[in-house]
């Protein structure tokens, strides 16, 4: 994600709505797959590294 500069003179104003609890839960759900993916697929990686510089 990159930054967005503000214009000299103008203001960006960014109002979220309030979550619901549901949609929190979701949200907390998806970033735990997302992170359960990435340690599996970093630990996968290491292990081939590690038998190519064995080999």
């Amino acid at each position: 994600m990159s930054l967005i500069k503000e214009p000299k003179g103008i203001d960006f104003v960014i109002e979220s709505k309030p979550l619901s609890d549901t949609e929190r839960k979701e949200i907390s759900e998806y970033i735990k797959q997302q992170k359960l993916k990435k340690k599996v697929t970093t630990r996968a990686s290491k292990i081939k590294t590690a038998l190519k510089t064995h080999v």
